[in-house]
């Protein structure tokens, strides 16, 4: 009962300030156009920020089935900025990790940036049902080889890797 009272009680706190509302503007909303004008003149993303896909998308499917489980390509050789769009075919759950203790230091944070939805340190999405994709950019990845594996089937060896020129 200690539990459901303190879920309760901590649940409408949340609520009502969800509800709270939005503050009131400053008195010198002048400022705020000033900003508003100033945001457009930015054209690099920030540190940390997605880069976008300025090339190929490529595609690698996700295939699980009585031949093992498997990435086709498990290799795939592309340029800088383009995107690998990993989609599941069969035999999920299936997902895309790179051991953060083999990327290169200089790529790793701008590879997590350019992982959405990760469900850990370099761990894409979990991917249930087929045609789920997943699409990761390599818009500003060093040069280099970057292994990746599927967690749920890592053991049965499927891995592949990206070769970016």
């Amino acid at each position: 009962m200690r539990f459901l009272g303190f879920a309760v009680v901590t649940g409408a706190a949340i609520m009502l300030g969800a509800c709270g509302g939005e503050k009131a503007a400053p008195a010198d909303s002048a400022a705020a156009p000033a900003e508003a004008a100033a945001a457009p003149a930015e054209a690099a993303p920030a540190a940390g920020a997605m880069a976008p896909i300025t090339g190929t998308t490529h595609e690698i499917k996700m295939i699980g089935d009585g031949a093992g489980y498997r990435f086709e390509p498990a290799a795939l050789t592309i340029a800088p900025g383009d995107g690998v769009k990993f989609i599941l075919v069969s035999g999920g759950p299936h997902n895309v990790a790179f051991d953060p203790a083999a990327v290169p230091a200089a790529s790793k944070a701008q590879l997590s940036a350019n992982m959405p939805e990760q469900a850990g340190e370099l761990s894409g999405k979990m991917m249930l049902n087929a045609d789920e994709s997943y699409t990761i950019s390599f818009g500003g990845i060093a040069a280099g080889e970057y292994a990746f594996h599927c967690t749920p089937h890592l053991a049965m060896n499927m891995k592949g890797v990206i070769t970016v020129k």
